[in-house]
This record gives structure tokens, C-alpha cells and sequence, in this order.
């Protein structure tokens, strides 16, 4: 039976905020989205989602948004490594405090809160995997940004008086996916792609629709309530099996050059510097962050979502890379 809840979505024009719009409207749930002036918003149009237009930065926009909810979902926040510590504090740290500000004068009835695995830093490698009571932030690196301001934007969320719930997912991805892996499909077509390391190493990657589903379990259930949970796969492939598969599906030649990790980490460094010292705005071609989704440990305990939520990823690795491919060049006509 389909509720009367409002469901209001931040980042819906992103990739895990769309996923979370379809699978709400695939309930017959009725959804809101505050989506920016001129962003764009054919595909929430074409499912039925309505648009609040405004501002994480202005809140009274946020209010009239939020008005009448149910269920705040807050997926905005400034995605990926790069860009000045002004632009983590206001699109992630800052907008998160408007967001939990207006949930509160709206008295909203759950705020559910996307952050990511990345707040608990750089851990050292272990055998046991880590769960959400590891210590937040180790290891921080020179111009960590993305972490700090991911940590700092939990701290707000658990100041909301209401009932809350938070999200950590590893790397997202799936059709809709803007950022991450249509750089990656980019630069394999440009031969611009190194094997790190040995590619041994299993990567933690998740799509967007398995996380959707995480959120939305956590959101009707009272147990989740002021608890966090990491959303994350086990890792299916290799390094060197991922990118295999990837170059098969832009058709390149195999990738067989390897790049030693400590080269690649002082690579990224300096790109990173020299990006910041020529005001370069996209990122560069290779970044610490990126190498870190590469090589990030995969050893991110599950077993509380598994055993409180009853979820688990269920989108093969495969499949869903090729469905993101196919998305991916149908948004290139």
C-alpha cells in the first residue's frame, strides 16, 4: 500500500539522488526535488518528480522545499577531490547546516543523509573489515577536503533533533553517472590508463541503484534511526579485471602498463599542485582521490545493513558497467 508521504530529495539531478527519484516513483510515491535554476531535470520531469527550485545556499528555498515532508533524502553535496576548501564549506558543510536548520522549522519526520566511506580517512589495510564505529578521519592528507567536510557534514546531521539516519557508500556508480566513470571511458579511449600496482587489488565499487535501495530500506525502518551504515560491495574484481572489462566495452586493446603505486600517488600529488598554482578548474588527469578509488581498501563492513536492513548488493558488476556504458553513450547523441 503506497503511502501519502512526501518524499523530498537534494542532488536528485545527480546520480544517487535520480536512482532514489525512480525507485520512490516506481512505489507510486509522490516526490519533490530542489533542484537549481536551469539545472537539468528532463529525466525528473519524465518521471513525475515535482521541482522546487532554489538553493542549498539560500534557505528559504530550503524551507519551502522541505515543507510538508515526510522524508528528507540529502544527496547534494560538492562531489569528487577538487576545488578550494570555500567551495567543500559552503556546497557540503555549509548547505547541510541550512538543510538540518529547515528540517527542524519544518519538523520533518526523517533525515536520511548521504555521506561516504571516505570519512574514516586513510585507514591502514587490516585483515578485519571496518565497521561505522571506526574512528573518523585517519590518515588526513594535505588538501583532504572531500573527507573533512564529508566528517564535518555528519556532525550537523547528528545535531538535528528529529529522527535521522546516515549512509556511508563506497564508489557509486551506474547510468546517470556524469563524473566518475565517463572520465574513465575517456581515457581509455585515449590510451591515457595505467594497471596501478599489480591490479590485484578488488575494487570497491557500487551501483547507484543497490544504494538507492539501502537508503530507502533505512528510511522506513525504526531501527536505523540515529545509526549510520556503510554501503558497500566485497569487491567482485580485480583492478586488472575491471579495467579488462571496461576496455572491452569501449572496444580499446587491454591494458598491460603498470604504474607503481608510490609513482602514481606523487604523480597525482603533483597534478594537484600544479592544477592549484595555474587555477586549473576541471581536475587533473590524475589526482591522489583517483588513485585512492583505485586502491581503496574493500575491507568495509556490511554486516550491520546485512543484518538490521536486509540489504545486500544485488546488481552484478558486470552487468551493471554495462548498462552504464550504454547509458553513457546514448547521452553522447
Amino acid at each position: 500500500m503506497v503511502s501519502d508521504t512526501l518524499h523530498v530529495i537534494t542532488g536528485a539531478t545527480g546520480l544517487l539522488g535520480s536512482h532514489l527519484a525512480e525507485q520512490l516513483r516506481e512505489r507510486g510515491e509522490r516526490v519533490r526535488a530542489l533542484v537549481r535554476p536551469g539545472s537539468a531535470t528532463g529525466f525528473l520531469r519524465e518521471i513525475g518528480v515535482e521541482l522546487s527550485e532554489g538553493d542549498l545556499c539560500d534557505p528559504r528555498s530550503i524551507l519551502k522545499a522541505v515543507d510538508g515532508a515526510g522524508v528528507v533524502y540529502h544527496c547534494a553535496a560538492k562531489v569528487g577531490d577538487w576545488g578550494g576548501w570555500n567551495l567543500f564549506q559552503t556546497q557540503t558543510i555549509e548547505a547541510t547546516g541550512h538543510l538540518v536548520d529547515a528540517c527542524r522549522q519544518a519538523q520533518v519526520g526523517r533525515l536520511m543523509h548521504v555521506s561516504s566511506i571516505m570519512v574514516y580517512g586513510h585507514p591502514r589495510r587490516r585483515e578485519d573489515p571496518f565497521t561505522e564505529e571506526e574512528p573518523q578521519g585517519q590518515n588526513l592528507r594535505l588538501w583532504d577536503y572531500y573527507c573533512v567536510s564529508k566528517i564535518e557534514a555528519e556532525k550537523k546531521v547528528r545535531a538535528y533533533p528529529g529522527p535521522w539516519t546516515i549512509v556511508r557508500p563506497s564508489w557509486v556508480y551506474g547510468p546517470r553517472d556524469r563524473n566518475t566513470f565517463p572520465r574513465i571511458f575517456r581515457s581509455l579511449r585515449s590510451w591515457r590508463v595505467f594497471i596501478l600496482g599489480r591490479g590485484e587489488n578488488l575494487v570497491n565499487v557500487i551501483y547507484a541503484a543497490d544504494v538507492a535501495d539501502g537508503i530507502l530500506r533505512a528510511a522506513s525502518n525504526p531501527v536505523a534511526i540515529g545509526e549510520a551504515y556503510n554501503l558497500s560491495s566485497a569487491g567482485e574484481l580485480t583492478q586488472q579485471q575491471l579495467l579488462d572489462l571496461l576496455c572491452d566495452l569501449v572496444g580499446r586493446r587491454r591494458v598491460r602498463w603498470h604504474m607503481p603505486v608510490r609513482l602514481a600517488y606523487w604523480g597525482g600529488f603533483l597534478s594537484e599542485i600544479i592544477g592549484k598554482a595555474i587555477f586549473l578548474r576541471r581536475p587533473p588527469h590524475i589526482t591522489r582521490y583517483a588513485v585512492g578509488l583505485i586502491l581503496r581498501s574493500t575491507r568495509y563492513s556490511t554486516a550491520k545493513a546485512q543484518t538490521q536492513l536486509g540489504w545486500q548488493p544485488r546488481m552484478p558488476l558486470e552487468q551493471g558497467l554495462r548498462l552504464t556504458y550504454e547509458w553513457y553513450k546514448k547521452s553522447l547523441q
